[in-house]
């Protein structure tokens, strides 16, 4: 039987690389991109705070701090509880957009 000149087509392996995916197995590039929160101790708590770009501020949201809108094209922060009463799932569910100053000059009565 004559050998083909075409290579072999390799299925991809589920355990192959250290990428990020979600549950059902696709990848969360935009997670990637956004880079590791850093976490900030406070009176009110442990907070994990994410800086989101220029570039990455593609939608509104009202900070917070000021009841002001987070507009597009406007570099500001992503903060939720890590110690958060019903565990990290919990807290990643209720983070918040906040603007910088905001964030910086809070007071330790959030919620």
């Amino acid at each position: 039987m004559p050998r083909s000149n075409q290579p072999r087509r390799r299925r991809p392996s589920p355990a192959r690389g250290s990428q990020s995916t979600h549950d059902d197995g696709e990848l969360d590039l935009s997670r990637l991109r956004m880079g590791i929160p850093s976490t900030e101790s406070a009176p009110d708590g442990v907070w994990a705070v994410r800086r989101i770009s220029v570039g990455n501020a593609q939608k509104v949201y009202t900070c917070p701090g000021c009841h002001h809108q987070v507009l597009p094209g406007v570099a500001h922060l992503v903060v939720w509880r890590e110690d958060a009463m019903f565990g990290a799932e919990a807290g990643l569910s209720e983070r918040r957009h906040w603007h910088n100053n905001c964030w910086r000059g809070r007071h330790y009565q959030y919620r």
